[in-house]
């Protein structure tokens, strides 16, 4: 890298059009706040100390298409002392993204679909995969990106977007399958090799 020749500088980019569906990596930056009688602990939720607001401090990076590899960053309300609805908008988003990733319909309410709109910390949410409405909003210093909806397996595109690897398809999350039984010994002459038994 040379501050004398800027040819192998990466060049700037107009924001991502507003409305884009993408299939996005979340990844949680920790802001070292733990509130354990909320369930936050690992130190991914971010205080404000001015406003006293708490919040997953989030980065976004667009997996495929044609602004792959592009990022977007977005606040994930927990907490504000004004009230709840900053709290509620919260944990609809990530309902509907662990709906998105997951592969569950919002209409689903089956025990297992519940049981995977569940997670056991912060840390089930650093990482995940799925796919989300790009939106453009004004900032400080001009138009910017935001993601605030994740898209469910009821969009008419979200099989197209998510692709084969994420999500199941079917409509219904699956756990994780019990490791297969240990195939039984085959009977047979001892002094054959096994794979001729």
């Amino acid at each position: 890298m040379s501050w004398n020749n800027f040819n192998d500088a990466e060049d700037q980019y107009d924001v991502i059009p507003n409305g884009t569906l993408a299939k996005v990596r979340m990844t949680i930056r920790p802001g070292g706040f733990d509130e354990p009688n909320q369930g936050w602990t690992g130190g991914y939720a971010t205080r404000n100390p001015s406003t006293g607001a708490c919040y997953l401090d989030c980065e976004f990076v667009v997996l495929e298409g044609q602004f792959a590899r592009r990022k977007v960053w977005s606040l994930v309300g927990l907490h504000s002392p004004k009230g709840e609805k900053y709290a509620q908008m919260g944990r609809a988003f990530i309902k509907s993204v662990l709906n998105s990733a997951r592969g569950i319909s919002h209409k689903d309410n089956t025990p297992q679909a519940q049981a995977a709109r569940q997670i056991s910390g912060f840390q089930d949410l650093d990482g995940i995969e799925f796919v989300a409405k790009i939106e453009v909003e004004d900032g400080d210093r001009g138009e910017k990106n935001r993601i605030q909806k994740a898209i469910t397996p009821d969009h008419k595109d979200y099989a197209a977007i998510m692709g084969s690897t994420g999500g199941n398809s079917g409509g219904g999350f699956t756990p994780p399958a019990a490791p297969a039984p240990a195939p039984s010994r085959p009977q047979g002459n001892s002094n054959r090799p096994s794979w001729a038994q």
